[in-house]
């Protein structure tokens, strides 16, 4: 993360209120905490992220180690409370490429690690071009994996529970290894089975076919099962497309949705396109 990047001069405080674990024990510790944040000139809309930022020392001299995370609810805040927001936080551990040694992610286990009363400052918000459409009768379909879920469940809650009455497609095609790795898809946090009775709305399930041998989800495989509704979409100029999750995913879809365009050219182009009508949208982290 490169700060240089970001405004972090000015913060803002806040204090965790709740943090939750909303997968099974079983598998890799991922959770959603709820933050509050009393300062009336924090707003933020569906899409944004902030940054966490964790006091140091760190690596290489820095006084503060940043890292960007998507709000998980609407701009009506968590639960209808204006002061609070949600972050979806997996607890990360990497590996070094020389040592073998594995080392904790800093922002992942200083968010993890909070328990309610604990204070922490967040910049931001950033990112504007992640939004959902305002025309009601407008298609959104979203792919993601992992916590790549977390703008998505923010778009969900505003479109049926702000907005109303959404008449356009909403399709959410979402990878992860196992049931139980579905965030707000499972028996630990089942909130996005709250919108599986509106007619627009439909989720597609991509889970990974040896989660015991750390093979990826197959989203790809997923979207091709369903080629024909999604090309269909693709193609409606009242689409607009949001993919979110690990950097790996670009290069998946990108291959991917080439296949149903008829050539890698055909489809840079139809990509090039919709991105400059605003209909294209990327959130990728590593």
């Amino acid at each position: 993360m490169n700060l240089t990047e970001y405004d972090i001069s000015r913060p803002y405080k806040a204090t965790v209120v709740k943090s939750e674990r909303i997968t099974d024990e079983s598998t890799d510790e991922v959770r959603h905490i709820t933050l509050n944040v009393s300062d009336a000139t924090f707003h933020y809309l569906e899409g944004q992220s902030v940054g966490v930022l964790v006091p140091g020392p760190h690596q290489f001299g820095n006084e503060t180690h940043m890292r960007l995370y998507s709000i998980a609810n609407a701009r009506q805040g968590e639960e209808q409370n204006m002061s609070e927001i949600s972050l979806c936080v997996r607890r990360c551990f990497y590996i070094d490429e020389v040592s073998g040694e594995r080392y904790p992610g800093v922002a992942s286990n200083f968010l993890c690690d909070r328990v309610p009363g604990d204070q922490v400052e967040l910049a931001g918000p950033y990112g504007r071009h992640f939004m959902p459409p305002r025309d009601k009768t407008c298609n959104i379909l979203m792919i993601g994996i992992g916590t790549g879920i977390a703008p998505f469940r923010a778009f969900l809650k505003h479109v049926y529970e702000e907005r109303k009455e959404w008449t356009g497609k909403v399709r959410l095609f979402y990878g992860a290894k196992t049931g139980m790795d579905l965030l707000y898809m499972n028996d630990k946090n089942g909130d996005l089975a709250n919108y599986y009775d509106k007619e627009t709305f439909k989720a597609i399930e991509a889970l990974s076919p040896r989660p015991h041998a750390d093979a990826p989800e197959e989203i790809d495989r997923t979207l091709v099962e369903n080629k024909d509704e999604v090309w269909e979409l693709v193609k409606d100029p009242k689409t607009y497309v949001y993919v979110s999750g690990l950097s790996r995913l670009e290069e998946t879809l990108d291959k991917t949705l080439a296949e149903m365009a008829g050539s890698a050219e055909a489809w840079g182009e139809m990509k090039k396109q919709m991105a400059a009508q605003g209909r294209w949208a990327t959130l990728f982290y590593e």
